[in-house]
């Protein structure tokens, strides 16, 4: 396939409306395309057109609603998911030193794989070196401990992919009691837990990174019990949708306390308010969804 050859705002506008896309203020959509990228933008048009031709009455405008939406949903979700990660690093790091003592997280005999313990360590290390100079803690340690972290202080280092996959190589006691403090049930706790993470860390990427929500399909789908996946959207063969943003908000719901969930669920119907114009359903929200979660 040969190189698309480079396209001017003019000529990118003159495309649009050469499909059928409204554009009422050039200048507007000139700045937009110039601070947003033509190619990025165009992700967030594929549901206002039927391959290269928009449906009648579509609007530039209606292209910055879904995008700012979208921009908007993923700085709510980033602030709970911070709280999720800060929870689990409390509970893991709490459970793990209360066995293995502040300093046990060094013992790669306290885990099931060495070689992920010491590369997870390794990068732990590495953040240190970078933040040793302007972080209070670790100046502290370092000077009066004889840089001797205790876990609880250390697990600071860790990015909630880290946490994903430094509790994955715990030990079932470990992974377990954790799980059980969280909130998940008895019932393959640790493994849920686990999956949850894992979930969580994929969402949490996403969003810092700026990439499109709407409208996408995870290949990783969320572990969810029945009651949970008696929420989700139906597709039009009558299955389950559980490969939209959704069911991730149901285990936020999880992973949250009762007040952080509710306070997250009122800024995204107030988004909702905002922005009318962006269906919820291609987030893979049912109808009823402010009722039912």
């Amino acid at each position: 396939m040969a190189v698309k050859d480079f396209k001017t705002l003019e000529e990118q506008m003159k495309i649009l409306k050469s499909r059928g896309l409204t554009i009422e203020d050039e200048t507007i959509a000139r700045r937009f395309l110039q601070r947003n990228n033509y190619y990025r933008v165009s992700g967030y048009s594929l549901t206002l057109r039927d391959h290269d031709q928009f449906y009648k009455g579509t609007t530039f405008q209606n292209i910055i609603d879904i995008y700012c939406f979208d921009a908007s949903l993923r700085h709510i979700l980033l602030e709970y998911i911070e709280k999720i990660e800060v929870a689990v690093k409390s509970v893991y790091s709490y459970e793990f030193a209360k066995k293995y003592g502040p300093l046990g997280y060094l013992d790669s005999r306290n885990f099931t794989d060495s070689e992920e313990h010491s590369r997870i360590i390794k990068k732990a290390e590495g953040q240190k070196e970078k933040r040793l100079s302007h972080e209070a803690f670790l100046k502290h340690f370092e000077k009066n401990c004889n840089g001797e972290i205790p876990f609880w202080a250390y697990v600071d280092l860790f990015t909630i992919a880290d946490i994903s996959l430094i509790y994955k190589i715990s030990h079932h006691e470990i992974r377990d009691s954790t799980a059980g403090v969280l909130g998940i049930l008895p019932s393959s706790r640790a493994l849920i837990l686990e999956k949850y993470m894992h979930g969580i860390t994929i969402i949490r990427n996403l969003c810092a990174h700026g990439s499109r929500l709407y409208n996408r399909l995870f290949i990783t789908k969320p572990n969810l019990n029945n009651a949970e996946k008696n929420l989700l959207l139906l597709n039009e063969d009558g299955s389950m949708d559980n490969q939209h943003l959704f069911g991730y908000i149901l285990v936020m719901k999880r992973l949250l306390s009762i007040d952080d969930f509710a306070s997250m669920k009122k800024q995204i119907c107030q988004l909702n308010e905002d922005i009318p114009f962006v269906a919820m359903k291609y987030y893979g929200f049912p109808k009823n969804w402010k009722d039912v979660i």
